[in-house]
């Protein structure tokens, strides 16, 4: 009986044993999964935020425009610039009649040669080009008699020739059919007239103001060069009564002029 009692004895404690050391088998076993399962998780989490990352980059990358190959460059069609067109006039004109209607005087006549520059302002207006025009004439040649009253009225039989130059600040041109092998024009232009002697009469001044009005045609030579010829000009000139003596002068006149392009045209980039 007492052998009996110290082998159940013996026995619950083996198996005691056996228990707690299951226990702690299986304890240990778990704090290794949990070990093991952080890094996993760590690495998960590290995994998602680059490919967030690179997907947001590559959804960047298809956004932005791609650079054009060379072969694309060389295939793509040239673009127009426009650039205004300016050219210079060496031009002469003569006077073959005068007519009174603003002006008084009678029996003179104007003879005029030097340079017009005219420059583009707008392309298109009422079908024609507009260019602004300025113009200087270092010769300027006034014909008229020696002696005359204040209204310019002749006194004699004797005639002189008065020297003089020219300015125009300021004038327009409308030039229709620009690059055509004809191209009419109509232009205005108000100029300064000085002389080395009182004009039209030796009671006025030196200086005068002018008003020209010229149309005409332009033909189309060799290259740069044009001919230009006014055929139908007024100009008038007088002192604007700064003076007593204001006699003024209408004359219809003849122009020509040689016309070289400076610059301008259609051009490719």
């Amino acid at each position: 009986m007492t052998t009996t009692l110290i082998s159940t004895g013996w026995t619950a404690q083996l198996n005691n044993r056996t228990q707690d050391k299951t226990l702690a088998t299986d304890t240990k076993n778990l704090q290794a999964n949990h070990r093991i399962r952080q890094p996993t998780g760590f690495l998960a989490k590290g995994i998602i935020f680059a490919s967030v990352i690179l997907t947001a980059s590559i959804t960047a990358n298809a956004v932005e425009p791609a650079e054009p190959s060379v072969s694309t460059r060389s295939t793509r069609p040239a673009v127009a610039e426009y650039s205004r067109q300016s050219e210079v006039v060496y031009e002469a004109m003569t006077s073959y009649g005068h007519y009174k209607v603003f002006g008084a005087a009678e029996s003179e006549s104007l003879y005029a040669a030097g340079e017009e520059y005219d420059r583009e302002l707008w392309p298109q207006i009422l079908g024609a080009r507009v260019d602004y025009v300025s113009e200087f004439l270092p010769v300027l040649l006034l014909s008229q008699p020696v002696t005359s009253n204040i209204y310019g009225t002749p006194r004699g039989h004797s005639r002189e020739t008065v020297y003089g130059m020219g300015v125009t600040p300021i004038g327009f041109r409308l030039l229709w059919r620009d690059g055509s092998r004809w191209m009419p024009y109509f232009e205005t232009k108000a100029s300064v007239l000085g002389f080395t002697q009182k004009a039209l009469s030796t009671s006025a001044t030196y200086e005068n103001w002018s008003f020209h009005c010229t149309g005409g045609m332009k033909f189309k030579l060799h290259g740069r060069y044009d001919l230009r010829l006014g055929l139908i000009s007024d100009l008038h000139f007088s002192n604007a009564f700064v003076v007593r003596s204001n006699p003024a002068l209408d004359l219809m006149n003849l122009d020509v002029g040689i016309v070289y392009h400076l610059a301008g045209r259609n051009r490719t980039r």
